[in-house]
């Protein structure tokens, strides 16, 4: 008798996990359909780095064409003086440029002395990506003067400086922006520094 009980416990016990599985799974499948949610890419939260959409879709944001994409609103927005929406685009791909160069150094680490094929590709991306990533920064700072917002791009001209170093291109750029706002008050590179010693003849 006991037997039986248990038994029939244990088919009812079945069924009802049965049902809640399905129901959960059904559940599940109507995420993505929910109202309001559209195919277009969304920007990456930095935060939350493992909620992102798959690099092979054609629209998607996790990518250089992602970036690349979002650069060129940037530039539309900023000929239309619209600096709002050009900071939040630049924004963006900042994220975008700087995401991709941490997964490709993390991929490149993962590869070193197992695949050197794979790991100098991997190198190779982290350091474009890298730059892309300056560049808007650059430009963010540049969208900040244009706002007179001097106190938002000064830390991001610094953080250039820092990433690509004050002989470089950019890194140059970056330092007269900082000593046309006043936050430096010393020239680099000198005026002249070449030709100092035949200056004082």
């Amino acid at each position: 008798m006991n037997f039986a009980a248990a038994g029939s416990l244990i088919r009812y016990t079945s069924l009802s996990l049965i049902a809640v599985l399905s129901l959960l799974s059904s559940v599940n499948a109507q995420v993505p359909l929910l109202p309001g949610t559209t195919n277009q890419p969304q920007p990456i939260d930095p935060n939350n780095p493992n909620n992102l959409q798959p690099t092979s879709q054609n629209n998607s944001i996790l990518s250089l064409a992602g970036g690349d994409r979002l650069m060129k609103e940037a530039d539309r927005a900023v000929s239309a003086q619209d600096y709002a929406l050009a900071a939040k685009k630049l924004q963006e791909a900042r994220q975008v440029y700087n995401q991709l160069s941490n997964f490709y150094q993390e991929l490149n680490a993962s590869f070193s002395g197992i695949d050197n094929r794979v790991s100098d590709s991997q190198r190779q991306k982290a350091l474009l990506t890298a730059q892309k990533r300056d560049e808007a920064t650059y430009q963010l700072a540049l969208v900040h003067r244009a706002q007179n917002q001097p106190e938002l791009a000064v830390p991001l001209l610094v953080q250039i400086i820092k990433s690509q170093n004050p002989t470089r291109d950019l890194g140059k750029k970056a330092y007269q922006q900082l000593f046309e706002l006043g936050f430096v008050d010393s020239p680099y590179p000198r005026q002249g520094s070449g030709t100092s010693s035949s200056s004082q003849k």
